[in-house]
């Protein structure tokens, strides 16, 4: 019998998106790793790969005169993959964890798990949609209204950012955006500026973890500029596509998870630098390759080749590994605020150099705050009507 190629692998293969990702994605994934390798010889000719400090993990300490009892910890997509794996550890670590996911039933099974793994885990879980800022505003009246009803302090110590999605076609949010950068993005601006008020009331310092990606270097193969306006950012020149163009949801991911990078950059500059009576930090992990689910859209075999090839090369990790570069950003000492975390050990490496650039990450900031404001508006006649 032969070897059948169905319709939805040829479509994939014959697009410029595909190749994209496999040319554009090996390289920049490569060019990160040259980066640990020999960030001596090659920080003369590249800049960006000039060597970087390495952090320790520092394990969980509180101020004993406080009144917090167990620091508070939440980790979104906690339902599978990196985000099970991180809340896995960080309950290991001695972090209430507040799971946080899409899935009632997910939630619930991950939680079991970790129970069975570690029967003195603290663990809740909140049902949340980070496409939905509805969702996100509802899930941060839900946790506030948990910390009152478990007599627990008003705060949180540290927040994951990681749920992300990796979608094949574009669908449109019930707030007008692109869902891929709504979930990868927009939410998470949304429910960090939402939840900034229990980080800043932490009596021990808190911290914001992005979970970014090695793609985002793609942003700065494909343009000198990157166009940021609110216009742009809320995709509304990629939501109504016509049918017979395609969607460009390679260029799409790299985009988000690149405005992710800009907003931990610019949370870092208002919160660590600018503001000395703060005590948040913000750190960007890029955990590499990890199998997780996030190729689901992608055709079965193609899905099943990449992970071939990427583990013949050692460059495929499973969620336990990948989730070090997350551990690491978590558990590092408050100065490692503003690093880009990358291959586990502590290790930091330089992000693209655009990815620096302030200016455009205050163009962003201003152009997120505006989406946000006016989408709540929205938000809010709806409901009145």
């Amino acid at each position: 019998m032969g070897f059948v190629v169905d319709r939805a692998t040829m479509e994939m293969v014959c697009s410029a998106q595909f190749w994209r990702m496999a040319l554009l994605w090996t390289l920049s994934l490569l060019f990160s790793y040259l980066g640990l390798l020999f960030p001596e010889p090659l920080s003369s000719l590249f800049p960006s790969l000039r060597p970087n400090p390495s952090y320790p993990r520092r394990g969980v300490s509180l101020n004993p005169s406080s009144e917090l009892e167990r620091p508070i910890c939440v980790v979104t997509g906690a339902t599978s993959g990196l985000g099970a794996a991180a809340a896995r550890e960080l309950a290991r670590e001695g972090y209430h964890v507040v799971l946080a996911g899409r899935s009632c039933q997910l939630l619930s099974e991950t939680m079991q798990k970790i129970k069975q793994q570690q029967s003195d885990a603290c663990l809740d879980a909140f049902q949340v949609d980070l496409s939905s800022i509805h969702s996100v505003v509802k899930f941060e009246s839900s946790l506030k209204q948990w910390l009152l009803d478990s007599n627990l302090h008003p705060s949180i110590q540290l927040l994951i950012n990681n749920a992300g999605i990796l979608a094949k076609s574009c669908r449109v949010t019930a707030d007008g955006f692109d869902q891929m950068v709504q979930t990868n993005y927009i939410g998470a601006f949304v429910l960090t500026n939402i939840l900034l008020p229990l980080l800043k009331n932490s009596p021990v310092p808190s911290r914001v973890v992005n979970v970014t990606s090695f793609t985002h270097r793609c942003v700065t193969f494909s343009a000198s500029s990157v166009d940021v306006s609110k216009e742009t950012l809320a995709r509304k020149n990629l939501c109504f596509l016509p049918a017979s163009k395609p969607y460009p949801f390679a260029w799409t991911y790299e985009y988000s998870k690149f405005c992710l990078l800009l907003l931990s950059y610019e949370l870092h500059r208002q919160l660590y630098v600018l503001d000395p009576a703060s005590s948040v930090s913000v750190i960007a992990a890029d955990p590499g390759v990890v199998e997780t689910s996030i190729m689901r859209e992608v055709p079965p075999r193609l899905s099943r080749l990449a992970f071939m090839v990427l583990r013949l090369l050692n460059l495929l990790q499973s969620p336990d590994k990948g989730v070090s570069s997350v551990i690491d950003a978590a558990l590092a000492p408050p100065d490692a605020s503003g690093k880009y975390f990358f291959g586990g050990k502590g290790r930091t490496i330089r992000s693209s150099s655009l990815s620096y650039n302030s200016k455009l990450a205050e163009e962003l900031w201003l152009a997120s705050s505006l989406l946000f404001q006016e989408t709540q508006h929205a938000v809010k006649d709806s409901e009145t009507n």
